[in-house]
């Protein structure tokens, strides 16, 4: 029964997709303009996912996009649903979710155990945070709630701060074994800071406010966090974190700002988080263009940015701080108009990049490019575009809920494995069969994008 309903989904994407043959639309002071564009963009991104294919690994991703950014995808479809109340893709999104959770409910599954570091354990454990926050479909019975997942990911997390070196932290990976497990830098920071900020807003418990603030301490302390709150991309411990890498991301600026900004509402606006608020939403100016439209610093030469090429990683990067500038603005309203002066542009130069392909929906990577298509497509172009537009229903959308407010996710404080995975004996080196299971799947393909991309080279 199941194969029977993969092949229906799939024939139905394959039927309609290419009735479509005009760019995206988007009239930023319409809602309904934004939720139909949010609606053609969101079908062109869930063509990426392979895994409800009968034979497929369900909740990963093809080659070549690694595993945590399927985690990214479907964190952004279940804010798709909040912002649109579009329960198109709910079941698949939950199921995704779901299927990758682990023996210990806390998104450390065998088949990614060898390869996964602390960030990409991060962005499964976000997804379920904001399926928690959003009141997304709880899992049947017999499955950990949303919450408790979250808890799971913070656990191990916690398990694993390091005072060995750097005067604490979490290092990059989580094994030894793998290459920059020396390296302690801000997104398996950024991704523990968020989490726990956001499970003391949620469940009112300030272990997981003196663990935010810690981490947070911990990265102004090294440097990383720089003096117009500049959020610099890591130091490797073999220097005990005296020499700081400067490279500067997007996600990492939102990563702390969304952060920041709960540790704002926790603590009911208070005088030492308002202004790392203010000074985390000011620094990602460097990620605008002079006409305010969000760009990542590796994207190709412009007049006004620098020159680059972005990998499969950075192109989802805009995304992310999409996402967190909008949450931002929802939970600190004094960010609000800032915020909005930015998305707002943003969001029309994506939909303008959106008219690429054969499908002429396509959306690019490079919004500052105007409405020529840059010829780029993938996951993480159609991800980021659906985020910053989708954000401009922000004002419209509930508020965030907590177990005080109307939440009912169910928790489990204890959740997760609750030891330092760093140092588990059990665990050997990936191989390259380990790899290539990790990151390819399976090679049958329904439809051009369902399984892969080809119709839209040609376009």
């Amino acid at each position: 029964m199941r194969g029977a309903n993969v092949f229906s989904y799939g024939v139905a994407i394959c039927t309609t997709w290419n009735q479509l043959a005009t760019a995206v639309s988007l009239d930023i002071t319409s809602d309904s303009s934004i939720k139909s564009a949010a609606s053609t963009i969101s079908y062109g991104l869930m063509k990426y996912y392979t895994g409800n294919n009968t034979g497929d690994n369900p909740g990963n991703l093809p080659d070549p996009y690694y595993w945590w950014e399927a985690g990214a995808m479907f964190g952004t479809m279940v804010e798709y649903w909040y912002y649109t109340s579009d329960t198109t893709y709910n079941s698949v999104v939950q199921a995704a979710l779901l299927s990758q959770v682990g023996e210990d409910s806390d998104f450390m599954p065998t088949n990614q155990t060898k390869t996964e570091g602390n960030d990409d354990q991060g962005f499964w454990g976000m997804a379920a945070m904001s399926a928690a926050e959003m009141k997304f479909d709880d899992p049947p019975a017999g499955e950990p709630g949303w919450l408790a997942l979250a808890q799971g990911v913070f656990n191990d997390m916690a398990s694993r701060w390091d005072d060995s070196t750097c005067g604490g932290g979490l290092r990059w990976q989580i094994f030894t074994f793998n290459s920059g497990y020396t390296y302690k830098n801000a997104i398996a920071n950024g991704c523990f800071f968020n989490i726990a900020a956001r499970l003391a807003v949620y469940t009112g418990n300030q272990t997981y406010a003196d663990w935010a603030t810690k981490t947070y301490d911990w990265m102004d302390s090294v440097g990383l966090i720089g003096d117009a709150y500049e959020i610099y991309d890591g130091s490797s411990d073999t220097e005990n974190c005296t020499v700081i890498d400067h490279g500067r991301f997007s996600y990492n600026q939102g990563i702390y700002l969304f952060g920041a900004a709960m540790m704002y509402n926790y603590t009911n606006a208070s005088t030492i988080w308002q202004p790392r608020v203010a000074g985390l939403l000011n620094a990602t100016s460097a990620f605008f263009s002079s006409t305010k439209i969000m760009y990542e610093l590796c994207e190709p030469a412009q007049t006004d940015h620098p020159t680059g090429t972005c990998d499969t990683d950075q192109r989802s990067f805009k995304a992310y701080l999409s996402r967190w500038m909008a949450g931002t603005a929802k939970i600190a309203p004094f960010t609000h108009d800032t915020v909005m002066s930015y998305l707002r542009p943003s969001a029309e130069a994506a939909a303008a990049q959106c008219d690429g392909g054969t499908d002429g929906v396509t959306c690019g990577e490079h919004w500052t490019a105007g409405s020529t298509w840059d010829g780029l497509y993938g996951v993480g172009e159609q991800m980021s575009a659906l985020s910053v537009i989708q954000s401009l229903l922000i004002d419209e959308a509930p508020a965030l809920v907590t177990n005080m407010t109307g939440g009912t996710s169910a928790g489990n404080s204890a959740a997760g494995s609750g030891s330092d995975d760093s140092s588990a004996g059990t665990i050997t080196p990936a191989t390259s069969a380990d790899r290539a299971g990790a990151g390819v799947l399976t090679a049958i393909m329904v439809c051009g994008v369902l399984g892969g991309v080809g119709f839209m080279i040609s376009g």
